[in-house]
């Protein structure tokens, strides 16, 4: 552990965890989190976790488990598996839900379409690659949506990988995939369209509906075989 990591691992138990208060209200919307200390950010907020990071030590995160929600020893696994790649973060500390992790910089692909900028096809290669690796060092990746891969100087990252051990089969990002090169590369993107948060929220709901009704009418259609 280098002494950047040792002085911001001080700093959270003894001034971060103080104050800061993290809470799950519902599993399939984000934590809320509320009391951030002066000279914290928050960088987001998942279903299960906050990510946040200090004003001295911009180059990391550190990623805050909510109580009583599970994935904290999941998450520290995987990124024991995958090592160091450039298109993934990686974990320099864990303990108690708490993870210290390299920041990643850059723009997430919903925000992208949200915001207008162009998404070159090189992003898309960079995460199918290293989804690929992710795969070779015996994980599964997982929950891959538009909020959990970002673009950085035309590159693709891929930032949330705390359902990497999950088995069961996961199409969000071959279905993201279809839509990037069925609507975005042919309309969306050579008009140079904003697509408004609601309306991209609508669809991110409309999708986990689909999602639901698809897996109910499968073990149905099982039972009755």
């Amino acid at each position: 552990m280098n002494t950047d990591v040792e002085k911001l691992v001080e700093n959270v138990f003894q001034n971060l965890l103080t104050e800061i208060q993290i809470k799950s209200i519902h599993p399939h919307d984000p934590v809320d989190v509320q009391n951030i200390p002066h000279s914290w950010e928050l960088l987001g907020a998942g279903n299960y976790a906050a990510v946040l990071y200090h004003l001295d030590y911009p180059n990391y995160v550190v990623k805050i488990y909510a109580p009583t929600r599970p994935g904290f020893e999941e998450e520290v696994e995987v990124y024991r598996r995958l090592g160091s790649h450039p298109a993934f973060s990686e974990c320099f500390f864990a303990k108690d839900g708490i993870l210290i992790l390299k920041r990643l910089y850059g723009i997430t692909l919903y925000d992208c379409i949200q915001r207008g900028l162009r998404i070159p096809k090189q992003v898309i290669q960079d995460i199918d690659q290293a989804l690929e690796y992710a795969r070779s060092r015996n994980l599964y990746p997982h929950d891959i949506h538009g909020r959990n891969v970002m673009m950085s100087h035309g590159r693709g990252l891929v930032v949330d990988i705390s359902d990497f051990l999950h088995q069961e089969k996961c199409s969000k990002w071959n279905n993201l995939k279809r839509g990037y090169y069925w609507f975005y590369r042919p309309i969306i993107s050579p008009l140079k369209l904003r697509i408004p948060h609601f309306l991209l929220n609508a669809v991110r709901k409309i999708y986990r509906i689909a999602t639901v009704v698809k897996i109910y009418i499968r073990r149905r259609l099982g039972m009755k075989m």
